[in-house]
């Protein structure tokens, strides 16, 4: 037997497995590890008092990552309802573009926001159900929940701002990943969601209310063990 007869059977034994355990209908899947929110964010200038945006502003949101909690029901051996939760995400808010306010400062923390992002999406998974290597397609309905949004001392102090509000959100996701079965029950995970997150935020200063547009559009990315019951 020739090596590239050899690195096939290798190949299809650690694709193949008869006795593996095979995705089935009513199977429950949780996954934990880690999840990151990394935003893609875009965002209106800034408008104080409604008299319009302040050309060349904006706001940034920085990345997050927390502990993964992810249930996935399979429906039959190729299609599966995932519900991704977390725990709490908290984002650094930012302005960028500000004049230097005398200060030399031209970008200013405003304040924090935690959200939670609960995502159910419709997975496929293509291959077949003895694969131990199980990639997956999907796409689902995103609801953001915006909560705990605090001021900085430094937005506090330039500013004089006070009650950052965001409201809540409703998007579209895409998921796409794979699970790579260790045994019967225990796998390995990987995978990214993209997520339609749009928000208004809205600030009080001393200079009166700022509001803009924000929208956050993160990339999600998960890993970590997955359990088949």
């Amino acid at each position: 037997m020739d090596n590239t007869h050899r690195i096939g059977l290798v190949a299809a034994a650690l694709m193949m497995s008869a006795g593996a355990a095979a995705y089935e209908a009513g199977d429950w899947i949780v996954r934990g590890g880690a999840v990151m929110v990394a935003p893609n964010d875009d965002s209106s200038s800034l408008d104080l008092g409604g008299v319009g945006g302040l050309s060349g502003t904006g706001v940034k949101v920085d990345n997050d990552t927390q502990l993964l909690l992810n249930v996935t029901w399979m429906a039959n051996s190729h299609m599966g309802l995932e519900l991704l939760a977390a725990s709490p995400f908290q984002h650094s808010v930012n302005t960028c573009g500000l004049p230097g306010l005398g200060l030399g400062l031209t970008d200013v923390e405003v304040g924090t926001v935690k959200h939670l992002p609960p995502t159910l999406t419709l997975l496929w998974y293509p291959l077949d159900s003895r694969s131990v290597f199980q990639p997956f397609i999907g796409a689902g309905l995103n609801y953001t929940v915006f909560f705990q949004e605090d001021t900085s001392r430094m937005a506090s102090a330039v500013l004089g701002a006070s009650d950052l509000e965001l409201d809540d959100s409703w998007g579209l996701a895409a998921r796409a990943g794979f699970d790579y079965m260790l045994n019967d029950f225990w796998s390995l995970h990987a995978g990214v969601y993209y997520i339609d997150i749009s928000t208004k935020a809205q600030l009080d200063t001393a200079l009166g209310k700022v509001r803009v547009d924000v929208d956050v559009d993160p990339w999600v990315y998960t890993v970590g063990l997955g359990y088949r019951f």
